[in-house]
């Protein structure tokens, strides 16, 4: 037996045998794909946070990379950061975020990109929420980041949520 998912498109199988290996560490050792980020291990920093979409829901949701096993990917497919554009391109949040100057290690930034990725998303596919400021906080309020651009990440996801918001209002 073995667990089937995709990384980015790609298709993966791991035998059975691996179910407790963590994904953080499939996606570093096993794919070389090292921009999630390992930082407290236990799931609370949210530095590795990747997007996951898996049947019967095919919307993603942010997932921790480093306290998730392989065993429940079966039929998933993950995003990376790696895997969030194509070529050179940035997602507008990616932009927001180097022109509002929200980081200065970067090393939280992909697991920042990602949950306001999945958040993004999900804006473009629903009414905009009552409270954004509180939507926002719930998307990316539990991300740690230890040199605290958390004001400057709120301001690029807050521009780029009304951009989104703004353009679902300009197609209906």
């Amino acid at each position: 037996m073995s667990i089937k998912f995709t990384v980015n498109g790609m298709a993966q199988e791991v035998p059975d045998a691996r179910g407790e290996d963590r994904l953080i560490d499939f996606l570093h050792d096993d794919l070389n794909l090292t921009g999630t980020k390992f930082c407290c291990g236990i799931g609370v920093c949210r530095a590795c946070t990747v997007a996951m979409a898996k049947l019967p829901n095919p919307v993603e949701t942010p997932v921790i990379a480093c306290s998730t096993p392989l065993s429940i990917l079966a039929g998933a497919a993950i995003t990376t950061i790696e895997g969030v554009s194509a070529g050179a391109e940035l997602l507008p949040v990616q932009e927001a975020f180097l022109r509002h100057f929200s980081f200065q290690c970067g090393y939280c930034t992909p697991g920042f990109v990602m949950a306001a990725k999945v958040f993004l998303d999900g804006l473009a596919l629903a009414p905009p929420p009552a409270d954004l400021e509180a939507a926002m906080a719930t998307a990316i309020g539990d991300h740690i980041c230890r040199c605290s651009g958390y004001v400057r990440y709120v301001d690029a996801l807050r521009e780029t949520a009304l951009a989104v918001i703004a353009t679902r209002g300009a197609v209906q």
